[in-house]
């Protein structure tokens, strides 16, 4: 994919259903490299396959640090470690996951990592799953998690200064400041 712009801005959003090529647009973005904060973790072995899969896609130049939950700790961190270095988040939909299996509340803390993100000395690229476009999930678990993801995706997306859907590994840009 040859989608490297010259100069990204400072926050990034790049939405997407499973296997729309949504990570590695955002990868793609960032070819030579920079900080992976990954939030999945293996919990079974087709987790571990896909996490596998990632990390041999990603070229030379990146550094991983996983984190489940803490975000806006992690991104202090890289800021210390990795300085100017760009940083690629995968996935706010793992994020808020994790944050309600934790028993914490995403939405209360995305206002929180938006900021970090664009407190970030370097580009940040969020990526998220779309879960808008589906069916209402018939468990109140599945709807509590689609719900918490829909509005961390608002607060992040009204932060950003560029929003990306990828649909078919096609990028369509939803907003560009």
């Amino acid at each position: 994919m040859a989608h490297q712009t010259t100069t990204l801005p400072p926050l990034t959003l790049v939405l997407g259903g499973q296997r729309s090529g949504k990570s590695a647009y955002a990868e793609s973005l960032m070819r030579t490299g920079g900080v992976y904060l990954a939030t999945g973790h293996a919990t079974d072995d087709e987790m571990a396959e896909r996490i596998a899969a990632h990390q041999e896609r990603r070229a030379e130049g990146w550094v991983t640090v996983e984190e489940r939950v803490d975000l806006v700790h992690a991104l202090g961190q890289a800021k210390k470690l990795y300085g100017g270095k760009p940083v690629l988040i995968d996935s706010l939909g793992m994020w808020v996951s994790n944050m309600q299996f934790e028993g914490r509340a995403p939405v209360v803390e995305a206002e929180a990592l938006a900021q970090a993100m664009l407190d970030h000395p370097a580009p940040v690229i969020a990526v998220s799953e779309e879960v808008g476009l589906g069916v209402i999930p018939m468990n109140a678990v599945a709807r509590s998690f689609v719900d918490a993801l829909g509005i961390v995706n608002q607060i992040t997306a009204a932060h950003a200064n560029r929003a990306v859907l990828v649909v078919a590994g096609l990028p369509q840009i939803l907003k560009s400041e």
